[in-house]
């Protein structure tokens, strides 16, 4: 069966939105949705920035069946500049649905990264750039078999997170969250609110109170 694309996809989140999430931590993101869309932290960077999202976008899904990866291809074929291609290979580690000629191409088109729940190659060139961040479960120098199946832009599965499209994708040091289009904007102002008062506590510690003040610990009882 050819390679499937779902036509019915909802608009992108406007820019604006998108980039207030830029200042937030994944953390800050995790704790406010209670680890609902938490991905597997088994899906690690190749490469660490300290400071700030190295990974944020809109998901552009595709949903690869076993040893082939036509769907990676048409993904970065639908996706747009500043999307994130977000591959669902079932975690599988025998062949790699992407390196660095596909991870080019995208990088071209403005795609500002991709997240493989599966296995990628040529990491040491991928892992290299600055201004595309990849996102994967392993890395295996076999590829894959097949280019002619899958489906681009259907709901996806990605370290046990579920991900549609057009989900905003934010990754940094500490791994993955998929925020659902949906939470976006209800989301942020309190997600602004609490970065701005991890900044404050951190004034503090530095001011020399202790993480007892600071946090508001209840007193323990002496046994």
């Amino acid at each position: 069966m050819p390679t499937r694309i779902i036509g019915d996809t909802p608009p992108r989140l406007p820019a604006e939105l998108i980039a207030r999430f830029a200042a937030v931590p994944v953390a800050v993101v995790v704790d406010l949705l209670e680890g609902r869309t938490q991905v597997d932290p088994a899906i690690r960077p190749l490469r660490r920035i300290a400071g700030g999202p190295t990974l944020l976008g809109s998901a552009v899904t595709a949903c690869c069946d076993p040893q082939d990866y036509g769907a990676v291809h048409h993904a970065i074929a639908v996706a747009e500049a500043g999307d994130v291609v977000v591959i669902d290979a079932g975690g599988r580690r025998d062949v790699a649905m992407i390196g660095d000629l596909l991870s080019t191409a995208a990088r071209r088109k403005g795609i500002v990264g991709l997240v493989a729940d599966g296995a990628v190659r040529d990491t040491g060139i991928l892992g290299g750039w600055g201004d595309f961040a990849v996102f994967t479960r392993h890395v295996t120098a076999r590829g894959p078999a097949s280019k002619d199946g899958g489906t681009v832009d259907a709901p996806a599965t990605i370290g046990g997170a579920p991900v549609r499209p057009r989900d905003l994708i934010l990754g940094d040091d500490d791994g993955i969250v998929v925020i659902p289009r949906e939470a976006a904007e209800g989301l942020i102002a309190k997600a602004e609110e609490r970065a701005q008062a991890e900044i404050g506590w951190e004034r503090r510690l530095a001011a020399g109170e202790t993480t007892l003040a600071v946090f508001g610990v209840p007193d323990a009882v002496r046994a």
